[in-house]
């Protein structure tokens, strides 16, 4: 597969995309939940931000690397977690992680991954973290886990955020169906779950939450592996406490790129509160509508340690293949480093919210209209 000459930046990926791929298939990827208020306001969010210059300052030796959870991190990028890859190319997953080790990312596996885990991560040359949706069962919970771990994943990743489905009205009247030949491989052998609505109406609350994950559920789970667990799904900060309480090795702020319940708040309108509520005492990271290296650089001004990319993977490897999803990859990551180098700021901890056009002013009347009154 060849790469268009014209696809110069993240949105040409998706513009050959939505001209390759089945009516059925993109409403699947692009699935926005409901009347799709979220999804949009993850870009009109980032869109509304503006970003201040500094001149003249010494970029000698500038950098976007990082550390987290003990490994070195190239760019503050990491591959989202996305279902079934082989729906946009043959090769699927395998592809995908030989390009994140090609730009030296960071990739996170889907439980619903369409190849198993153990495979992907024997084509990987960078960490792999490992998403993970609770099982009906908890030692099936625990067959994953044991799983990634075997594998040599170095994170899991708990979807926290989607203990059923959104109302994917796009989807449902494209009328996807998964092929035959993809399947989610990595719940192969584990129980379904077996519930059957009592009578006809919502079967909402007739014992579809009877296997949602809770706190203790996450407690648990950080108490039976030794690897970070983030929990993916965040927004309210008023959720940071019990995280850590509970365990929890990071967060990720995140409306689950809009799928799950619409008119949530953007996710990086969510994030500043997030990040300010742990005051870096877990990796805080963000998902949802990265488009630009310059909104990697508004994610990391308003709190972020990381930013995860979903969708433009898809569109990168459903249009160049392996190829593509590292050229897509080489553009965010020289995005950003244009950024970072047009506002003077020549490593990440340079980031800060001074970056973000009117965030000092803002800081400053907010704490002006405290002062009055307490007064």
């Amino acid at each position: 597969m060849i790469v268009p000459p014209d696809t110069v930046s993240l949105s040409d990926y998706e513009r050959h995309f939505n001209g390759r791929i089945d009516p059925a298939t993109r409403a699947y990827i692009a699935g926005a939940g409901a009347d799709g208020i979220t999804q949009r306001s993850n870009r009109e969010a980032f869109d509304r931000l503006r970003l201040m210059p500094c001149v003249l300052r010494d970029l000698s030796g500038a950098t976007a690397r990082s550390e987290l959870f003990g490994e070195v991190l190239d760019y503050p990028i990491v591959l989202a977690p996305m279902a079934h890859h082989r729906l946009v190319h043959p090769d699927g997953e395998l592809a995908t992680v030989e390009a994140a080790g090609l730009t030296r990312s960071w990739m996170t596996v889907s439980t619903q991954a369409s190849v198993r885990v153990d495979e992907i991560a024997r084509r990987a040359t960078a960490p792999l973290w490992f998403q993970l949706y609770s099982q009906p069962r908890r030692e099936d919970t625990l067959t994953l886990v044991r799983r990634a771990e075997d594998a040599g994943c170095k994170a899991l990743v708990l979807t926290v955020d989607a203990p059923v489905n959104g109302m994917r009205n796009m989807e449902q009247r494209a009328g996807f169906r998964l092929p035959p030949t993809i399947a989610p491989v990595n719940l192969a052998g584990l129980a379904p779950d077996d519930f059957r609505p009592a009578h006809p109406g919502s079967p909402v609350f007739q014992g579809m939450l009877h296997a949602a994950p809770t706190w203790d559920m996450v407690a648990w789970l950080c108490s039976e592996t030794g690897l970070p667990v983030l929990l993916k799904g965040i927004l309210n900060p008023e959720d940071v406490e019990p995280a850590i309480a509970a365990g929890a090795g990071g967060l990720i702020v995140s409306n689950h790129g809009g799928r799950t319940l619409d008119t949530l708040p953007a996710s990086i309108d969510a994030l500043p509160a997030v990040a300010e509520r742990a005051a870096r005492r877990l990796p805080v990271l963000m998902d949802g509508g990265i488009r630009r290296g310059t909104d990697i650089l508004k994610a990391l001004a308003l709190g972020a340690d990381a930013v995860l990319v979903g969708q433009p993977v898809l569109h990168a490897l459903a249009v160049g293949g392996m190829a593509g999803v590292a050229h897509m990859l080489t553009l965010l990551q020289t995005e950003l480093e244009v950024a970072m180098a047009l506002t003077g700021r020549p490593t990440l901890p340079d980031i800060d919210r001074s970056v973000i056009f009117g965030a000092s002013s803002r800081r400053q009347a907010a704490r002006t209209w405290r002062r009055n009154s307490s007064a």
